[in-house]
């Protein structure tokens, strides 16, 4: 009887697989009757798992060997001389040169093309292997690498990148995602028009010029006494596509990349003789780690499937790219940034051995003090930094990254975690003592910043946003997705106080907070839990909690979004629109 309901859902699979192929809209299969009014596929033979007696959606994955690959780290990206862009950057929309719709840049008197950093990232079609046994699948990285360039930029100095899509046109196009792509920097305090609006989208043939200031919030009014204030700065950051109803289907299938600040704390230099740098470890010992969950057919090809609306959760974790790589480090201290880039698995992450992880970052944002514990989770879209002294386990141990998570693809498990033991293993480090510490003038503080006070934010106006669930789709405050609907108009130069309300049932939410930091002053009503900065480009709500934030608009003016980081959520309409207005 196994054998059959497995036949039957696989043939379930395939068929579901032609209409991807077939590009037929939702709105296509409900006029042919192939989908229920909750969005879910008809319960029918030979197209949903649902007939075969069977809720898995997705094929189980090739078997592949694990520790047989070096874990890649993704290149940093080497700044462009003017020249290499052909078209010069411009205030206004260059359209009749093929720029993508946006408005005029803001702030642009702070822009000076040869006291900036330039960047061009191509979305290209790109044949990746995550691993050596598995054949190479077609995905859409930026500059032909997943994740994409690494793009290192400094506070103060402006960071102009050129996104030009290459993909193949909608009318070649076949599988899933839309190769129009609307890239946001995730993290970054941006304006509006570099923002990567989910309604604007970049053709392909066409290119989009985004200019991230790299300046702290406040910068454009002095009298917010924040115009230094080194507490508002995001140190790591990323960029993932976010186009409305494909964002989570072109970021799995390659639309990935980092994007880290450094200033005069946190200078990318672990042997800075200023007395303010903290020295944390820099160069190759500064590592990201961006965990991808993917799912593979039976012949190895990335497979996602648009009708799984509970989210599609992979069986195999990738690390920068790689299936189960390992990662060779010297017997000294690392730092690693931690990205969970989805689309819809969350993790609890231990070192094996029980050994401390030291944080020292969440989402982006700096701890008041490094935090030393056994374990860091992170939800969809979330990231941490956290730093780990290879010089103290002794030679010879087995070390690994463990995800004790319980698997679910609602997010976090109701059930309890998983023990070391019985947790996958994502990554080996083999400690080898014959590399090259360079003497590890790197260090730890004690201290990074005070925590910012809620008394310094007064907040004009108190919004609540309540998240729900109904027969398969999603409404805030009652309301579908509607991109002409702004649920909020804040002011410039305002603050509010903005309640966050789950009640989508079982469902952990992550929601991405474009445009600062919301500074979170409770959940349930109560302060932060340790360990935690207190802010954060993506807030995270447990099945039925409340959360409470203040928020600051400051120096950009114009259209954001906010939505959810799991993607099948994202796509399927969990998301608002809100406008910074004068």
């Amino acid at each position: 009887m196994a054998g059959r309901t497995q036949r039957l859902a696989e043939t379930a699979r395939r068929n579901r697989v032609e209409l991807v192929e077939a590009r037929l809209t939702r709105r296509d299969l409900a006029k042919l009757g192939l989908i229920t009014a909750a969005g879910y596929l008809v319960t029918k033979l030979g197209l949903s798992t649902r007939a075969s007696g069977t809720t898995r959606s997705a094929p189980e994955s090739p078997a592949t060997t694990p520790w047989v690959e070096e874990l890649p780290v993704p290149p940093v990206a080497i700044p462009r001389e003017p020249d290499a862009l052909g078209i010069r950057p411009k205030q206004r929309n260059q359209a009749i040169a093929g720029e993508a719709g946006r408005e005029a840049h803001q702030h642009w008197e702070l822009f000076d093309v040869s006291a900036a950093d330039l960047h061009l990232l191509e979305n290209r079609v790109t044949g990746v292997r995550w691993h050596r046994e598995l054949p190479p699948d077609e995905c859409w990285c930026w500059n032909g690498v997943f994740p994409g360039p690494r793009i290192h930029a400094r506070v103060g100095r402006p960071t102009l990148v050129r996104l030009r899509n290459q993909l193949p046109t909608l009318d070649l196009h076949r599988g899933y995602g839309r190769p129009t792509t609307a890239t946001h920097l995730h993290g970054g305090h941006t304006a509006a028009e570099s923002d990567g609006d989910p309604l604007v989208r970049v053709e392909p043939g066409q290119w989009l010029d985004q200019l991230h200031l790299n300046r702290r919030a406040g910068f454009s009014d002095p009298a917010t006494g924040a115009i230094d204030d080194p507490r508002v700065g995001v140190r790591t950051a990323s960029y993932h596509d976010q186009s409305l109803g494909f964002g989570a289907q072109n970021s799995y299938r390659g639309n990935v990349g980092t994007y880290h600040v450094f200033d005069e704390f946190d200078s990318g230099h672990e042997a800075d003789p200023n007395p303010n740098a903290w020295r944390l470890p820099s160069g190759d010992f500064d590592v990201p780690l961006v965990l991808h969950d993917r799912v593979f057919d039976a012949h190895g090809r990335g497979y996602f499937d648009l009708f799984d609306l509970d989210g599609i959760v992979g069986d195999k974790v990738t690390v920068n790219g790689r299936i189960q790589p390992f990662f060779r480090v010297a017997r000294r201290k690392y730092r690693f940034r931690l990205h969970n880039v989805g689309p819809c698995r969350s993790y609890t992450l231990h070192l094996s051995n029980d050994l401390d992880l030291v944080q020292v970052a969440r989402d982006g944002a700096m701890l008041p003090a490094p935090y030393v514990s056994k374990d860091v989770s992170l939800a969809v879209g979330q990231s941490a930094d956290v730093i780990v002294d290879f010089g103290r386990p002794p030679m010879g141990i087995e070390l690994y990254l463990v995800d004790v998570e319980a698997r679910d693809a609602l997010g976090p498990a109701t059930r309890r975690p998983l023990t070391l033991a019985q947790g996958a293993r994502l990554l080996r480090f083999d400690m080898d003592a014959t590399l090259d510490t360079r003497g590890d003038p790197s260090r730890v503080p004690e201290h990074f910043f005070s925590p910012i006070p809620a008394e310094a934010w007064v907040p004009t106006a108190t919004r609540t946003f309540v998240i729900e669930r109904e027969d398969g789709g999603w409404t805030v405050n009652g309301r579908p997705f509607d991109p002409e609907f702004m649920a909020a108009t804040p002011t410039l130069g305002s603050a509010e106080a903005w309640n966050f309300v789950n009640r989508s049932g079982g469902w952990l939410r992550a929601l991405q907070l474009p445009m600062a930091d919301p500074l979170v002053l409770s959940r349930d009503g109560r302060a932060p839990a340790t360990g935690s900065p207190g802010r954060g480009g993506v807030l995270r709500l447990a099945p039925g909690e409340t959360v409470s934030v203040l928020r600051r608009f400051r120096d950009f003016r114009g259209r954001y979004s906010v939505h959810s980081r799991y993607g099948a959520e994202g796509d399927q309409g969990l998301t608002f629109m809100w406008r910074v207005v004068s």
